[in-house]
């Protein structure tokens, strides 16, 4: 049985000077800035009812919504009516509802401390609100290269102060080790394959060690071994023999005998 479910996708939306960009090209360039350059507010936010997803702040860490938290998507509630048309040839389907004004969205979040639940929201059904963050664009990127060598440009005439407004969300099929970090998931597949560069001892124990047992661990594609004797690096032996020294001298001085 197919499934007609209508994705949706958010558009973040970004101000210069208190006005949202409407040059196309500018537009389009501050869109296709990677997260990590933009306070971790996408460009592009897919969402389909039942998808889960991953915060990306700290809501309130106290119940246990804070960044990287996993949840599932249940609804999106939004001002104005959807665009018809699509975004900068970005491949979605067909049928895509593109929201460009989103007030929140209804995610519900089983593991989340929350005793009372919100007006006639289920239970463990949180709205999250649009975040806001601000960011600096190089607006020489926009040059042609040849352009932007032969000509001076003082740097800082050249950044543009850039705010953006979008849902603190991302998909959450797949995450980064450093997102699956202090998490405990039902069933994973890893890939040990790693990028080139040196391998943090982090990036192979937090991705084997997000499950209870080893029959709910897939690893995807063979690797190579030596991925499994990493090495503590000289920093983190330092900082093992730091941590150590501390709690000699606390039991010492707390008179805590092993």
């Amino acid at each position: 049985m197919e499934m007609r479910l209508t994705p949706v996708v958010c558009i973040a939306q970004d101000y210069i000077q208190e006005k949202t960009v409407d040059d196309i090209r500018l537009r389009q360039a501050i869109l296709e800035l990677p997260d990590n350059k933009t306070e971790h507010l996408p460009e592009y936010l897919p969402l389909v009812p039942g998808m889960p997803v991953l915060l990306t702040e700290n809501i309130a860490t106290e119940l246990g919504l804070s960044n990287g938290t996993r949840g599932i998507f249940r609804q999106l509630i939004y001002d104005g009516s959807p665009e018809n048309f699509r975004y900068h040839g970005q491949n979605f389907p067909p049928n895509t509802k593109f929201i460009t004004q989103p007030k929140y969205a209804l995610v519900e979040y089983p593991g989340c401390k929350l005793d009372e639940k919100f007006a006639e929201l289920s239970s463990k059904i949180v709205p999250i609100a649009v975040s806001e963050q601000t960011f600096l664009f190089d607006a020489k990127e926009l040059l042609p290269e040849n352009v932007a060598k032969a000509t001076k440009i003082n740097t800082k005439a050249t950044k543009l102060t850039v705010k953006r407004k979008a849902l603190p969300l991302i998909p959450a099929y797949s995450m980064t080790t450093h997102k699956g970090q202090s998490q405990t998931l039902g069933k994973i597949i890893v890939d040990l394959v790693m990028p080139p560069g040196p391998i943090e001892l982090a990036s192979v124990y937090v991705s084997l060690s997000r499950v209870k047992r080893l029959d709910d661990l897939l690893i995807i594609r063979s690797f190579e071994f030596a991925t499994l004797q990493v090495k503590p690096s000289t920093a983190q032996i330092e900082e093992l023999k730091r941590l150590d020294r501390i709690a000699q001298n606390t039991r010492k001085r707390f008179q805590f005998i092993a």
